[in-house]
């Protein structure tokens, strides 16, 4: 079995006009129900994998010339294992991260390390 990163993302303008447009308790409510939706998804998926992820909290860029606070889509992450690239994207189409719009998941290889 292939090991595979899968990275959520969501355009932050998306999740900036939801956190301004969205009163509290409805935020509560869909952070909930989406909270079921991933129990459910984990579980039809547990034997695929090997981390189930967490959330990516604020970012900080790291250049030559210092370090600065940015901003970016990304959401959470996961690592899944499967027998191929497709089997593992598959295993994302159900995934209800995909119910938030324009949400997207990669799904990219863990190749192994060559030994030295």
């Amino acid at each position: 079995m292939k090991r595979f990163f899968a990275l959520f993302q969501i355009p932050a303008s998306v999740m900036e006009d939801w956190k301004k447009n969205t009163k509290p308790d409805e935020m509560k409510a869909a952070g909930e129900k989406m909270m079921r939706e991933w129990e459910k998804w984990t579980k039809a998926h547990d034997k695929s994998l090997v981390e189930r992820g967490a959330p990516l909290g604020k970012t900080k860029r790291v250049t030559s010339s210092g370090i600065a606070d940015i901003r970016n889509d990304l959401n959470w992450y996961s690592i899944v294992e499967a027998e191929s690239h497709d089997a593992a994207a598959r295993l994302f189409l159900d995934n209800p991260h995909l119910q938030i719009p324009q949400a997207f998941i990669e799904v990219m290889e863990i190749p192994p390390l060559p030994k030295m």
